[in-house]
């Protein structure tokens, strides 16, 4: 156990998952002047914590192991697979869910419509989808940035 409270690595992404988190709500409020404080446990916006994670976790491998090692070059691709996911199939998904959601609309019109008629249907309002799911290329980088800065700034406590 005393190992887990001593792993550089593993710290270094659980505290930038953290502030990238934390970061979205005041980054929210400034843009819309609401809090939302439901995103600190989210998906999708500014920064990337899936971005400010790998490249946290990279940076900190790298300054223990060596830039180098074995354990460097897994992490920094498994990083780069993350980070392209989060910007492409991630994003698209979300903007499937816009297209989506505007279906959905329309069909509880339609169904809203047809109670007036003698048709009853037995179908239920369909919910929506989730669209803030993956990143701008913007988000990616400024989490990246940020895991990077994160794990520098953290290593002096290991």
């Amino acid at each position: 156990m005393a190992d887990i409270l001593e792993n550089f690595p593993l710290w270094a992404a659980l505290i930038a998952i953290g502030i990238a988190q934390f970061i979205k709500i005041p980054l929210h409020f400034f843009a819309t002047k609401t809090w939302q404080w439901s995103l600190l446990l989210s998906t999708g916006g500014m920064p990337s914590s899936h971005s400010s994670a790998v490249t946290a976790l990279s940076t900190a491998v790298g300054l223990k192991e060596g830039f180098s090692s074995n354990m460097f070059a897994i992490s920094a691709i498994l990083g780069m697979i993350v980070m392209f996911d989060a910007a492409g199939v991630r994003r698209h998904a979300g903007m499937h869910a816009v297209v989506l959601n505007k279906l959905v609309d329309e069909f509880n019109h339609l169904l809203e419509g047809m109670k007036s008629l003698k048709v009853r249907p037995n179908q239920e309002k369909a919910k929506k989808l989730k669209e803030l799911l993956g990143h701008q290329p913007i988000e990616v980088l400024i989490g990246g940035w940020l895991g990077v800065m994160i794990a520098l700034l953290v290593q002096p406590f290991f």
